[in-house]
């Protein structure tokens, strides 16, 4: 059994469900979804088609993934374990530099992780994972996957409303903050003459067109041991950096066994430590013990809310890499423990605690084919545009995920030398009795676990379609008793919650609540029901 594609009560739709057997790319830019569902009309696999959707983001979608960022997927392919098909994870997070220390950070007269700059840039994992995927499970030549954003990049692509008005809040933001020599060069590279592209204006990006060219002749080889790996060691010696190419060399795609927690019937896959997805996984636990969850019930949504409270914070007490973490994944999703946890849901708001167990900016896509292969992967980094921090002449824009980290050395997720951070961005999907139903992500920093959760329970419990599930209103967990919802959140739920001593703020950015999308295939039909989010400018493009 699957979801039941259901009406779309008690929230309207804004755009029906889309549906088809002979493949499908959800992603968060039209033209991207175009040229992933190009790949599988060329023969190419789910594979193929999300490797080529992740490399046109670069280019269509720069505020918020590059050449520079970190990935994850989640990966079925039908024909492994004697045609039942199976689940791989991967884990394209990137280290620390080595020479990085709390003690380097403080001498510069630090007490916190800064937001720009080198310091928070670790190595970038995304352009490795999508050779790795190529070699593994991919059918295509790998450089016909990259043609197309190398294309894109050459001859131009109009920027996209929303993409468009993030970049503009970008720029503004950066003309006060980027005042240092790494971060002369953004403004170069993403701006004409400090202005950012309007809706409609034809963008390109030349240096990175020659970046991506040479990624897809040696399969990304040269970002990590090479002439481009060369470039970022030289400009980083030059501007007072960290990362040298010894960092780069040393980068390694890890292959994971993904998580997973069962949920009324339905197994939730998630990504393990160091991504957050078990703050997910948990909140679900905790929740099945309630009645059936029903959106408009305020008593349940409060219960929603209180679960995730109580996950997350745990999530931010005890994730760090997975090689240096004292609280393991089977502690924290242990069933004692969550028991314990679900007690301290009453009916009022709490300021969550973290418990004792024993032991920004991103782009999601999902693709399907018409063998029953499936993907999710999500690449980001991590605020909007990342550092700052632009290589000359390269296009290629450093991520600043290592600003999660913390300087207090007591802290699990502190800074060290060649460590992962913890990791907000996270692929999810859905299995039930062995069987793959399909991918789903929701993008957006802390609002991703949030986002998986209530589209996994839009879907599980409401019986709402994909579409249906996404377009539903959402509500966002801050800190303490803090919860912004949308401008369309109910009124009269909102003021419940209230009652029950939320502090709710209306935010009307909706871009803040995620952009996610959804891919469920019907194990009998074959028949692929696809969601896209209303919150940017997203597209299903199918065959």
């Amino acid at each position: 059994m699957i979801p039941t594609f259901s009406p779309d009560y008690p929230y309207p739709s804004r755009r029906s469900v889309t549906c088809a057997r002979g493949g499908m790319v959800a992603t968060s830019q039209p033209v991207a979804s175009q040229i992933g569902q190009s790949m599988l009309a060329r023969g190419g696999n789910a594979v193929d088609a999300a490797i080529a959707t992740a490399a046109a983001l670069t280019v269509v979608e720069p505020t918020g993934c590059g050449i520079g960022s970190d990935s994850f997927a989640l990966v079925w392919m039908q024909a492994e374990s004697d045609g039942n098909g199976k689940l791989f994870g991967m884990n394209a997070s990137g280290c620390s530099p080595a020479a990085l220390t709390r003690d380097a950070a403080r001498a510069r007269g630090l007490d916190a992780m800064p937001m720009y700059g080198w310091l928070p840039v670790t190595v970038p994992g995304a352009p490795a994972s999508w050779a790795a995927l190529s070699e593994r499970f991919g059918k295509l030549d790998f450089g016909t996957l990259l043609e197309p954003a190398v294309r894109l990049a050459s001859d131009g692509v109009p920027i996209s409303p929303i993409i468009s008005r993030l970049w503009t809040r970008a720029a503004r933001r950066f003309r006060q903050v980027l005042d240092q020599p790494e971060t002369a060069h953004w403004f170069d590279c993403f701006t004409d003459g400090g202005r950012a592209p309007g809706p409609g204006d034809v963008y390109r990006n030349l240096p990175l067109a020659k970046t991506l060219a040479t990624l897809a002749d040696d399969h990304c080889r040269s970002l990590y041991s090479g002439r481009l790996a060369d470039r970022i060691d030289a400009f980083s010696r030059e501007t007072n950096g960290f990362l040298r190419g010894e960092d780069m060399d040393a980068f390694r795609v890890e292959w994971v066994d993904p998580i997973s927690v069962n949920y009324r019937g339905f197994d939730v896959w998630e990504i393990p430590p160091n991504g957050i997805g078990l703050v997910t996984l948990a909140s679900l636990r905790m929740l099945e013990a309630f009645a059936g969850h029903d959106r408009s019930d305020p008593a349940q949504v409060h219960r929603q809310i209180e679960a995730l409270k109580l996950a997350y914070i745990d999530g931010n007490t005890y994730i760090t890499d997975p090689a240096r973490m004292t609280v393991g994944v089977e502690a924290l999703l242990d069933d004692a423990y969550l028991e314990s946890r679900r007690a301290m849901i009453g009916e009022e708001a709490l300021a969550p605690v973290a418990g004792r167990p024993e032991g920004s900016e991103t782009v999601y896509l999902a693709t399907a084919d018409a063998d029953g292969n499936m993907v999710s992967f999500i690449q980001s980094n991590f605020h909007g545009f990342g550092s700052g921090v632009v290589i000359p002449d390269t296009g290629i824009s450093m991520q600043n995920r290592g600003q999660g980290f913390s300087l207090d050395p007591n802290h699990h997720n502190a800074l060290e030398p060649r460590k992962r951070t913890r990791h907000t961005i996270i692929p999810g999907f859905l299995t039930r009795d062995g069987v793959a139903l399909g991918p789903f992500g929701v993008m957006g920093g802390v609002m991703q676990p949030q986002g998986h959760l209530q589209v996994v329970m839009n879907m599980v419990d409401c019986g709402l379609n994909p579409q249906a599930a996404l377009d539903a209103p959402r509500w966002m967990w801050t800190s303490g008793q803090q919860v912004s919802v949308e401008g369309e959140f109910p009124t009269a739920m909102a003021r419940h919650l209230v009652d029950r001593g939320h502090d709710i703020q209306v935010d009307l950015d909706t871009t803040i609540f995620g952009r996610g999308q959804v891919i469920v295939r019907d194990p009998d039909s074959g028949v692929y029901h696809g969601g896209c989010d209303w919150r940017t400018d997203s597209s299903i493009s199918v065959i």
